[in-house]
């Protein structure tokens, strides 16, 4: 018994960084997933080195898109990359 009573603090120490660090990290990596996946042609987007730009093609089956930053200027950009979404475009009605 005295091995098993010796554990028990672990086992806490244990289960109360999985409720505080690592479930909470993963329900925001799906929730980013979720928001990279839902990406449209027209959506204002905000890439992780803050460039702001409207999304002009999204490439399906690739970890691209490519992005509007000013008049006439596209770049791609790794979905991966993409922090926010500041205003999404509501879908085409058909």
């Amino acid at each position: 018994m005295q091995g098993f009573e010796s554990i028990i603090p672990l086992i806490l120490v244990f289960g109360i960084m999985y409720f505080l660090l690592i479930r909470p990290q993963q329900k925001k990596l799906k929730d980013h997933q979720q928001m990279v996946a839902a990406l449209r042609r027209g959506d204002q987007i905000v890439t992780q080195g803050g460039v702001i730009g409207k999304v002009t093609k999204v490439k399906d089956g690739e970890n691209e898109v490519e992005v509007e930053i000013a008049q006439g200027v596209s770049v791609r950009v790794v979905r991966g990359t993409i922090a926010q979404v500041l205003n999404k475009t509501e879908p085409a009605k058909g």
